[in-house]
């Protein structure tokens, strides 16, 4: 087993960035820590808890508008055993990379599915 800290985000598919960013400032305090390729990122003061808002008017408000969920790994060396596990289970690698030098990330399926983003921060 890998250790992680849990579920640490959830993307959710939104039809205005701007809209949905005030809506989560205003109502739980939320602020913009980065943007990039229709995508906001927001976090609580002081956690690790983040919602991330991304662009998509055809499948914001359904229940299968939820983009993807993501576990934040403990260490940034387990990526690859993480890889190998979610293969091992049944599951499968969609794509692979880096946000920066030293912060690795893969977005993986289960076997229904759904995506997963395991990533160190």
């Amino acid at each position: 087993m890998v250790q992680t800290y849990g579920l640490t985000h959830i993307n959710l598919a939104v039809r205005d960035l701007g809209r949905a960013l005030r809506f989560y400032e205003q109502v739980f305090g939320l602020r913009e820590y980065g943007r990039g390729d229709g995508l906001v990122h927001t976090q609580a003061s002081g956690r690790h808890d983040i919602i991330t808002f991304a662009e998509d008017s055809a499948t914001a408000g359904l229940s299968g508008g939820v983009a993807h969920f993501g576990f934040r790994l403990v260490d940034p060396d387990d990526i690859d055993r993480a890889v190998a596990e979610v293969e091992q289970a049944g599951g499968r690698l969609l794509r692979r990379g880096e946000f920066a030098p030293g912060l690795p990330y893969a977005y993986i399926a289960d076997p229904d599915g759904y995506e997963i983003e395991i990533w160190f921060e």
